[in-house]
This record gives structure tokens, sequence and C-alpha cells, in this order.
């Protein structure tokens, strides 16, 4: 799942959906420097992933993608799966997207004393191109994929142009992610209520 995905799923909680975010940048053990709401918060990311690699709908996605870009599918499906989230929003969520993305990127300001290195370093491109509303676009998650491609994978690779791939098949990778959204919603919900702390809101 990428960035949008992992913040709806993350429930309401504040600590919980920073924890979300902060999943794809934060390794090794738990809780590590964290508080335990925030490490609450990446375990669950971590869950969500370790859900998504095991699940028919999303194997069915990466067998989707071609030979040529097979390495990198999983990271594909992940933004295509964001496309489709927020192509679908109002289905999902009863905040409009821009309020949520705006709430997100408040989130993130409140807090960037515990932000990552690397997060921190992205947030003004993330708030000044919007990047979790404008992932409705098609435009957008191919441009994604190719600033991806070529700016943070440290070698030449064929993911350029991966975009395309969603384009020639999208009613299929849509069918995959409809399939699976229900199913993680459930597993992102049981686990926070197993897992929850402190009183902290589902």
């Amino acid at each position: 799942m990428n960035y949008l995905a992992h913040l709806l799923l993350a429930g309401p909680a504040p600590a919980y959906r920073l924890g979300g975010l902060l999943g794809d940048f934060v390794k090794g053990p738990l809780p590590g420097q964290l508080a335990e709401p925030l490490a609450a918060g990446v375990a669950l990311h971590r869950s969500i992933d370790v859900f998504a690699d095991e699940h028919p709908a999303f194997l069915a996605s990466r067998a989707r993608v071609s030979a040529l870009r097979r390495r990198y599918s999983g990271i594909m499906v992940d933004m295509f799966y964001d496309h489709f989230l927020a192509a679908r929003w109002s289905e999902f969520s009863d905040q409009a997207l821009p309020d949520f993305a705006n709430d997100t990127y408040t989130l993130l300001r409140a807090n960037q004393t515990v932000l990552p290195e690397r997060l921190a370093q992205i947030l003004p491109h993330m708030q000044q191109y919007d990047w979790l509303t404008s992932y409705r676009e098609v435009a957008s998650i191919t441009r994604a994929i190719d600033n991806m491609a070529t700016r943070r994978l440290s070698r030449p690779n064929p993911m350029v142009g991966g975009g395309e791939e969603l384009i020639e098949q999208y009613q299929g990778f849509e069918a995959d992610f409809l399939a699976f959204w229900p199913d993680v919603l459930s597993h992102s919900e049981q686990w926070r209520r197993a897992y929850t702390r402190n009183g902290l809101p589902l």
C-alpha cells in the first residue's frame, strides 16, 4: 500500500495515522525510538503490507504487470491502488479527499520533530503539489512512478513508463482493487481493536 491507503486504513487516531506514514521510513525492531502509539501505527503499517503481499487480488494485480517490470510490480500496484482509492474516495470515506489531505499535511507539520529525515524533506513537496489529492489523476500516478524510477532507485531500471500499464489494463487493476479493499479494511480494523493502547480511539 502507498501513502493514501495507509493513512485511511490507520483509522482516525492521529498517532496511528502518523505512524502509518512513518512505516515507509522507519526500519528495524519496534518501538525503537518511537513513542508507543507511533510504534503501534508503524506496526499496523507493516501488518497491512504483509497482508497485501499474500492477498489473491493483490497477487493477481502483480501478475498483470509485464515481465519487463515484474520486479517492481509491488511498488507499482501500491501506487495503482492509491489511484483507485482516490478516484472512488467518496465510496470509502465520509470526509472529502481534499479535507483529508489537508488534515494529513497539518498533522505532519505539527509533528515535524519526530519525522524521519527523508519524510521531512519531501513534506514541502507533498503539500505544495498536494500529492494525496493528485492521485485521483492517472497522469499523476504516471509522473510519480517515473520520478520514483529516476530519483529513488539507485540503478537504471525499466520502471519508467510503468503508468502505461495502468492505462492498458485499467479495468483489471480496478477489479482487483475492489476485491482487495474490503478485506484489507477488515484486517486493519481487527488489528486496531486488538492492539489499541492507552485509550486511543479506533
